[in-house]
């Protein structure tokens, strides 16, 4: 690359970090930095980024937090830079979806007028209507969930026209919330913002649209008809708000690469840049993960962290209450497919910690985890005729399905007959082996409608399946999942240091500022992504064996759920 060769810059805006990365045409990374926002930020009192208030299950952070952490990841870049911050051409990133920002109606223009003397905090903090952004773990929207899930007709109906049924943490129900409680906040916020939209907008020194991928996490938009739904508008905002609220959310940006303006003057006077960088549409962090790397249709990805999600990029529109589809963030007429579970790797940890021997002198407690998973058969079943096992391990209430906080273990025959609730507790190694099954049988049997044979001969199921997060580092995982899930190509460990959304905002920019007319994010990214130094195979995925034995107690899992819902609505 010459001295002068362009770069591009992703930012990630998460619940605990703000995270910054450069990158070059060649997608090599150049430069990077982070704000830990408790650690670094600690005045604001947050703990893992957000304030929490049990009495009503709200969860909210300081927007002024994260114009303070802007301004620090980007001191810190500056910094680490090698080369010229003016090099940098193209800014786009992602932020936590579903979280809301309000402006007021001076907002505009003090966005304008931002002086590089001055930090972002000092100024843009009187440009709120509400100094709080609602979080994405925020459960305080109980009866707003229950109107939208009626209004269309039922939670199916919700889903088929939104792309998901309603769920606490969607900003519309959020904002419908926000108008019942603090009448006063919603009159006066002339705008709001998605959490990406928001950052995207300090950058561009205007207020930005909102993105076509993350606007899906609103349960707002049409989906079959790629607008506003009237209907929920106006359960939102009152029956004669609608066209009042669809002014304060404004009209998303259909091309999520086409460049909304040049780069604030703030940040070329404070940091360097080029008064021609380029700010891109910036979208959800879920949707940027999948830009991480060319995923095709069939590929999967599935993310183990706190949370455990699962993702596919789909060309099929065949939406469910239990899961969610989005706007594809750079594909005209794809999806993105999202299952998101409360209780991974919190519920993995749980049933680690209850294992013998317990970890010593620098042991993690994953060790014994592993080996208890790989010494025990699949299902549990030793010998041919024993039963096989089918667990849920829920420390959290969860949201797929919809079931209580709880622990349920049951038994079937190998063909998923004979189900029955199990009276007897099982050795903790067993738990070990069915807690990382139970989660990929839910993922397996929620997918089976968009899956197929990947090549003659083979039964339908993803082509590569990637892992990423903490728990993609844990051999006996990935070997339960290519078990459970198959990978007719294998199953991988994405390694891109832990910033994936940041990462995926980066490559956006790029494709954005280098594609040539109708050229694809898949075509641009694809044909300089080097694989060799961006994943790993960890497992041999698809194990026909395998395969069919968890295929036939797929129907005892569903069955299962079923009886647990049913028996917590008699009760």
């Amino acid at each position: 690359m010459g001295d002068q060769a362009p770069l591009y810059l992703g930012f990630d805006l998460s619940t605990q970090q703000l995270k910054a990365i450069v990158v070059d045409s060649d997608l090599k990374t150049i430069a990077q930095s982070k704000v830990d926002f408790d650690a670094d930020l600690s005045k604001y009192g947050t703990q893992k980024g957000v304030h929490v208030r049990p009495s009503t299950g709200e969860v909210y952070a300081p927007v002024a937090m994260w114009m303070e952490s802007l301004d620090l990841a980007l001191h810190r870049l500056s910094e680490e830079m090698p080369v010229p911050m003016s090099r940098i051409r193209g800014v786009s990133g992602s932020g936590q979806q579903h979280g809301s920002v309000y402006w007021n109606d001076g907002a505009q223009d003090m966005l304008k007028g931002l002086d590089a003397s001055r930090a972002l905090v000092d100024q843009l903090a009187g440009a709120l209507a509400y100094e709080w952004s609602p979080n994405w773990q925020d459960q305080s929207t109980q009866s707003e969930c229950d109107a939208f899930d009626a209004e269309l007709g039922g939670r199916e109906k919700l889903a088929e026209v939104t792309g998901s049924g309603a769920h606490h943490r969607f900003t519309g129900t959020q904002i419908m919330r926000m108008r019942r409680v603090r009448p006063e906040i919603y009159a006066q916020a002339s705008r709001i913002s998605l959490v990406s939209s928001w950052l995207a907008s300090v950058l561009l020194g205007s207020i930005a649209p909102l993105d076509i991928s993350d606007v899906c996490g609103m349960n707002l938009w049409d989906m079959p008809n790629q607008q506003y739904s009237p209907e929920l508008l106006a359960l939102s905002a009152g029956k004669d708000g609608a066209d009042q609220l669809r002014r304060k959310l404004g009209e998303p940006q259909v091309d999520g690469g086409a460049p909304l303006g040049n780069i604030s003057s703030y940040f070329v006077t404070k940091y360097a840049f080029h008064p021609e960088c380029r700010i891109v549409p910036f979208t959800g962090d879920n949707p940027a993960t999948m830009l991480a790397l060319p995923l095709r249709p069939l590929d999967a990805i599935v993310s183990l962290g706190t949370s455990t999600t699962f993702l596919m990029n789909t060309p099929e529109y065949k939406p469910d209450g239990s899961y969610h589809f989005f706007n594809h963030p750079t594909t005209n007429g794809h999806y993105m497919f999202m299952l998101c579970y409360k209780n991974g790797g919190l519920a993995r940890e749980k049933v680690r910690d209850a294992l013998l021997p317990k970890p010593v002198s620098g042991k993690t407690g994953w060790e014994t985890f592993n080996q208890a998973v790989l010494d025990t058969p699949p299902l549990g079943m030793a010998a041919e005729r024993d039963h096989a096992k089918l667990g849920l391990y829920f420390p959290l209430r969860e949201t797929v399905p919809n079931i209580r906080a709880g622990t349920w273990r049951f038994t079937c025959d190998a063909d998923g007959q004979n189900l029955q609730e199990s009276g007897d507790e099982w050795p903790e190694d067993v738990d070990a082996r069915v807690i990382v099954e139970s989660q990929a049988l839910s993922m397996r049997l929620r997918s089976q409608k968009l899956v197929h044979s990947p090549r003659g001969g083979l039964p339908a199921q993803p082509r590569r399946i990637y892992l990423v997060g903490g728990g993609s580092l844990n051999p006996a995982i990935a070997r339960v999942v290519g078990d459970v899930l198959g990978g007719a190509d294998g199953v991988y460990r994405l390694d891109v240091g832990g910033g994936a959304c940041a990462l995926g905002g980066a490559y956006k920019a790029l494709w954005a500022m280098e594609r040539r007319d109708g050229e694809t994010f898949d075509e641009v990214i694809g044909k300089r992504w080097k694989e060799e130094a961006s994943i790993a195979r960890v497992d041999a995925g698809f194990k026909d064996g395998a395969y069919r034995t968890y295929g036939g107690v797929l129907g005892a899992f569903e069955e299962m759920e079923n009886r647990i819902l049913a028996g917590e609505q008699r009760e």
